[in-house]
């Protein structure tokens, strides 16, 4: 059988990969040409997030699903090609939610998010019956977070004890998609790792942990089924091709969570490279040959979705944070951008901490939001949106310098997200930083990513010799026009305002400076 280099990769032949990747606030899809390297369409909808008291953030299954099937039709118009010239199917999904399903596959309660923070007393109270910060290092290779999806079945017990016995498996946002369009329930290493009962380093689940979570469920019925991430989960259902027109034997790659996917769709695959998101969370990650443990927990020792790991730091207010300022006032995203263009750096001495959802690096779970520094000459629209950007991007270096020497030599962070669209944001990371940034053409990195492992998981069953590598090197590429140089002057005052944010934290949080 031929692999990837066999393939002609005209419309309407069979060749085309499509990348799927359901975020927090839309579902994105991307249809790719592996063999010419080209990017045929590209689609997105949005989902509806269910907001509460305490810190509730949750979503409809049927939203995903919805979102799932209006921008796959979008990304095939676009493409212009026969639905059937599709071969395979990568998923990726936002990391640690909750999907709780009874014994016919059906949803016992709604998917609890990575950014729903009801939980962080469940989450404090499994961390000390796991021994502690030590113990759950021990034992897991990363300290639990309240993100994650440990916490949420803990807090489901306790508050919803009817739907938790009727669980039946239990699964991350992108196994359910991938049980969806399989009927399978598996999963793979790197968004597993985001659980809070799989042992990091040696890549398999920790039942013991899962006992301490969940003692009435049984961790060998309950769990999916771990695959290889270069491995299918299976093929499309016959009922679900024929309702997208997908032909009958088209393959499923495992996917992964979001941030593994990005890597992917980033080319950050080998050690020297850094990605950094600027989505509803802000994350940055280095691909690493080793396990790294992270003595404070507050770097998680992931597993990669290619082999070897991913150290990621993650924080819960970017884009999540800017929006809500911009609401507040009522600009459009373009109005957004020129009124943040338009106050100086260091906004005139306004400073947010920007922690509208809580946060999780700092491990801040309970925080607010704070807006500091105002006076009656700066409080200002201009001063405001600058502020939020730059708050949020304090909380980005914060993250990178916790990755010490995976991120000591970087001359180059590859930008995706939402936010990396904004050139005047572009800029602020890059003087916050002190480094170049670029982004890929495409943005949407894990959709991109989700489909590169599609095409390399096809080539793989096929007999084919490509690596990821060689697929990353043909759809990974940069957009010259987006790249951001330091400059000195600004570079040298946001020094300044940093060490101002640290002394913050200190002052209000306790948090070292």
């Amino acid at each position: 059988m031929k692999g990837l280099k066999g393939l002609k990769g005209l419309k309407g032949e069979q060749g085309m990969y499509l990348g799927v990747d359901c975020g927090t606030q839309s579902t994105k899809v991307v249809i790719v040409d592996a063999e010419r390297g080209t990017i045929l369409g590209e689609g997105s909808r949005a989902h509806q997030l269910i907001e509460g008291d305490g810190g509730r953030r949750e979503q409809s299954v049927d939203d995903w699903l919805a979102a799932l099937r209006g921008a796959f039709a979008d990304a095939l118009a676009e493409a212009g090609i026969d639905a059937r010239a599709i071969r395979a199917i990568g998923v990726s999904g936002q990391q640690h939610g909750m999907v709780a399903l009874d014994a016919r596959g059906e949803p016992v309660y709604p998917a609890k998010l990575w950014c729903d923070t009801e939980t962080a007393l469940h989450n404090e109270h499994l961390i000390e019956a796991l021994g502690g910060r030590q113990g759950c290092l021990d034992k897991l290779g990363l300290l639990l977070q309240t993100g994650y999806t440990a916490s949420k079945v803990a807090w489901l017990r306790d508050t919803h004890p009817e739907a938790y016995r009727r669980i039946d498996s239990l699964l991350l946002p992108h196994d359910y998609l991938n049980f969806w369009l399989t009927g399978e329930r598996v999963t793979e290493c790197g968004d597993a790792s985001g659980t809070g009962y799989f042992d990091t380093r040696r890549r398999a689940w920790h039942h013991e942990a899962f006992k301490v979570v969940a003692p009435e469920l049984d961790p060998n019925t309950m769990l999916p089924r771990l695959i290889d991430s270069s491995e299918p989960v299976g093929r499309v259902r016959a009922e679900v091709a024929r309702e997208l027109g997908l032909s009958d034997d088209v393959l499923v790659a495992s996917g992964g969570g979001d941030n593994m996917m990005a890597a992917i769709g980033t080319g950050n695959i080998a050690p020297g490279l850094v990605t950094m998101s600027l989505g509803t969370s802000g994350t940055v990650c280095a691909y690493a040959e080793e396990p790294v443990i992270d003595a404070q927990g507050m770097v998680a020792n992931f597993c990669a979705s290619s082999g070897g790991w991913l150290p990621l730091v993650c924080t819960m207010n970017v884009t999540s944070a800017t929006t809500r300022v911009r609401e507040l006032f009522g600009f459009d995203v373009a109005t957004f951008g020129e009124r943040v263009a338009a106050a100086p750096v260091g906004a005139e001495g306004v400073m947010v901490l920007p922690f509208f959802n809580g946060e999780r690096v700092p491990p801040l779970p309970h925080a607010s939001a704070s807006f500091v520094g105002l006076t009656s000459v700066n409080t200002s629209a201009d001063n405001l949106c600058r502020a939020v950007v730059e708050g949020a991007t304090y909380g980005m270096r914060y993250g990178l310098e916790l990755l010490g020497p995976l991120a000591d030599r970087v001359s180059e962070i590859r930008l995706v997200g939402g936010g990396a669209k904004s050139p005047v944001w572009r800029q602020i990371v890059a003087d916050v930083l002190g480094v170049e940034v670029v982004c890929p053409r495409l943005t949407e990195a894990a959709a991109l990513g989700a489909a590169i492992q599609a095409a390399w998981c096809d080539a793989r069953q096929r007999g084919g010799g490509e690596s990821l590598a060689t697929l990353c090197q043909r759809l990974v590429s940069l957009d010259a026009d987006t790249r951001a140089r330091p400059r000195s002057e600004a570079a040298t005052r946001y020094d300044e305002r940093y060490l101002g944010y640290r002394q913050a934290l200190a002052e209000r949080y306790d948090v070292p400076a």
